[in-house]
């Protein structure tokens, strides 16, 4: 499909995370572009820059993609957002991953953004209670859980405090709850959850947290916590369990956003949304490791079983 301009759109692709453990996320959001028409090397490019899991890179990595001047940017997650924003106000910006957009300051409202910026939530019903309700069922007599969280990130304090609502409703201590904010960290963290011996772990949203995955998810392991996850990525790195909005489709998404963005449609009469498609996967492997017997109920709702 030839594009409108007559010439090469250029879109630029700003990732928290690194290639190799986002790649599949990236392939999504390419396919389906091509499947709008827009094919790399014939009528539009992207440009990656990827921040490695260190959020403290975003806002020069940004910079140098809005002085590239691209048709429009994609960015994963609150923090690299927010430094889109701050390096561009005229830039159609679409995220394909964020907490509260408004809370954060990255959009006026879900209906009407307004300005510059679009995209996509992780925002689902009683999400971070549902997380806790399946991880307190998979283990019976589950009692006291370690939370591990990005404080620097704006909208994970609303899921830490969704978290802390569903634990009294559910009769659960949240013990020991450590910060992570940078990479640099999680090795004191680990010491501090391995100290207090609880009998789980939850894990919440933030894709700095996302990129050390398999930090985490080894650490879990070695300290046989069975942990519920925020991202089914972590599943496929070894961890427990997941319940979560398809990242896969929240990609796929976003291309449709940047197909009308690149037609003509202005980022802030697009519509926030929330995500449509949640999967519970569950990694019956390490299950078997942990010595946690999966009830077959849990196992039939599951919607990916890894083996």
């Amino acid at each position: 499909m030839p594009n409108k301009r007559g010439k090469v759109r250029r879109v630029a692709f700003l990732g928290t995370s690194s290639p190799s453990l986002e790649g599949h996320l990236v392939d999504a959001f390419r396919q389906k572009l091509r499947d709008l028409g827009h094919v790399e090397g014939e009528n539009i490019a992207i440009e990656y820059r990827w921040a490695e899991g260190r959020d403290d890179r975003l806002p020069a990595l940004a910079a140098e993609l809005v002085r590239s001047q691209p048709d429009v940017i994609v960015t994963t997650g609150t923090p690299g957002t927010l430094a889109a924003k701050a390096a561009t106000g005229t830039i159609p910006i679409v995220f394909a991953s964020s907490g509260n957009p408004v809370e954060s300051g990255l959009v006026a409202s879900f209906a009407r953004p307004g300005g510059n910026v679009t995209g996509f939530t992780i925002l689902g019903p009683e999400l971070e209670g549902k997380r806790l309700e399946i991880l307190k069922e998979a283990v019976p007599g589950l009692s006291r859980v370690a939370v591990i969280w990005n404080s620097a990130n704006p909208p994970v304090m609303s899921f830490y405090q969704q978290t802390q609502v569903a634990a009294a409703a559910l009769g659960v201590r949240l013990d020991p709850v450590v910060e992570v904010r940078r990479v640099d960290d999680l090795k004191a963290a680990f010491a501090t959850i391995t100290s207090e011996r609880p009998h789980g772990l939850i894990v919440l949203p933030d894709r700095l947290l996302l990129a050390h995955r398999m930090q985490i998810v080894d650490f879990a392991a070695t300290t046989r916590l069975p942990g519920m996850y925020p991202y089914r990525e972590y599943v496929s790195a070894g961890g427990f369990m997941s319940y979560a909005p398809s990242n896969v489709d929240q990609f796929r998404r976003t291309a449709i956003y940047v197909d009308k963005i690149l037609s003509g449609v202005k980022p802030g009469d697009l519509p926030v949304e929330n995500p449509i498609k949640f999967d519970l996967a569950v990694n019956l492997t390490t299950a078997k490791a942990l010595g946690v017997d999966l009830s077959p109920t849990l196992l039939l709702r599951a919607d990916e079983v890894i083996e």
